[in-house]
């Protein structure tokens, strides 16, 4: 059955005075999706074996259900994990590798049959019980190990990177193959990558690390669109970063004073705005694909810009425009042609879109 995690000042080095995890606190829902996203060497993936108990956390613990499974053996917490390598036994069948876990777990032979073929069922692989991993695909190797993970009843299941080495179509319809297989056997999982589309795409929650610490957890939504810092703003997306000065309200819109000119926002301010509007310099976030581009106009949230350089990449182009002060902003169009060089248009943004960042 799936379990509830709660993580409680759980801290790492591996070296000493050089800490992988800063003392973090989390709790994870049952049956939630929850990913654990960052850059190379955050300590997302030491935080994953923490949990999986493959590593011995110098301080905190970690609570499955309310219950202490910090110095609990890997094979008494019940957390089963999928590997980026799949970690198949190349000389067994896909049905024996699956019937590892029920087998060691002692359940009597006609149970361990009737897991494996739910779980096999579950992942698609019903029809390759009886092959071997070398003889399988990527993907399907994948789909092997999930089936596994899953035959054993997990109260958490764990993922460290499980596609990246699959192709970007194999990684594409694995995405929808886990977070499908997580939803319908309602599982509690917790997933690390340093794939935004990954996370963005899946999960329910995602834990946003840089330096051992958490720098947001919110909802995808909310972590793209809201971000609070410069890193997780750039590291969700292509990014367009102002410098940018709040004068006051205008019809319930703040206003700012940027680098391109006079923006309306729609947005919450930093808590420091409130009292003190125009003291402070902010950073303004506006995601490349929220700017519109006109030939002319008097939209509010408006200014001149000329197109400089562009790429055209099928389902959408990236372009390169600059302002009458030499400030650069790009923009991506879906499904558009490039655009004239040289030539000056009218750039757009709703003040929906206008983030004031609080760093």
């Amino acid at each position: 059955m799936a379990s509830t995690v709660r993580i409680e000042g759980i801290s790492k080095a591996y070296t000493k005075d050089v800490p992988v995890l800063l003392p973090l606190d989390v709790e994870v829902k049952k049956g939630e999706l929850f990913f654990l996203l960052g850059p190379s060497g955050c300590g997302k993936s030491t935080l994953l074996r923490i949990i999986a108990g493959l590593v011995t956390p110098d301080e905190g613990k970690i609570f499955f259900d309310g219950e202490d499974v910090t110095f609990l053996p890997p094979e008494k917490r019940r957390a089963a994990m999928v590997f980026q390598n799949y970690a198949l036994w190349p000389h067994m069948t896909v049905f024996e590798n699956v019937a590892f876990g029920p087998k060691s777990a002692g359940l009597p032979a006609s149970k361990v049959k009737e897991k494996v073929k739910e779980a096999l069922a579950l992942v698609r692989m019903s029809d390759f019980a009886a092959r071997r991993p070398p003889s399988l695909s990527g993907g399907q190797q994948q789909r092997v190990a999930l089936a596994r993970a899953i035959a054993v009843e997990p109260r958490v299941l764990l993922l460290d990177e499980p596609l990246s080495n699959l192709d970007a179509k194999l990684r594409d319809e694995m995405r929808l193959e886990i977070k499908r297989v997580c939803k319908e056997h309602s599982l509690t999982a917790i997933y690390v990558t340093h794939d935004r589309r990954e996370a963005l795409g899946m999960g329910d929650r995602i834990a946003l690390l840089e330096g051992g610490k958490i720098r947001q957890l919110d909802t995808p939504v909310n972590l793209y669109k809201r971000p609070c810092t410069r890193f997780a703003a750039s590291f969700l997306g292509g990014v367009n970063f102002l410098r940018g000065r709040v004068k006051g309200k205008e019809n319930g819109l703040a206003v700012i004073e940027t680098d391109v000119g006079t923006l309306h926002s729609a947005n919450p301010l930093p808590v420091t705005e409130i009292s003190s509007p125009g003291e402070k310099s902010h950073t303004v976030l506006i995601r490349p694909e929220h700017i519109t581009v006109a030939e002319s106009g008097d939209a509010l949230n408006s200014f001149k810009a000329k197109y400089e350089s562009g790429t055209f990449l099928g389902e959408r182009s990236e372009m390169l425009f600059r302002t009458e002060n030499g400030r650069t902003v790009e923009v991506n169009e879906d499904s558009s042609e490039l655009r004239e060089k040289g030539r000056e248009y009218l750039l757009s943004v709703l003040p929906a879109n206008v983030v004031v960042l609080e760093d």
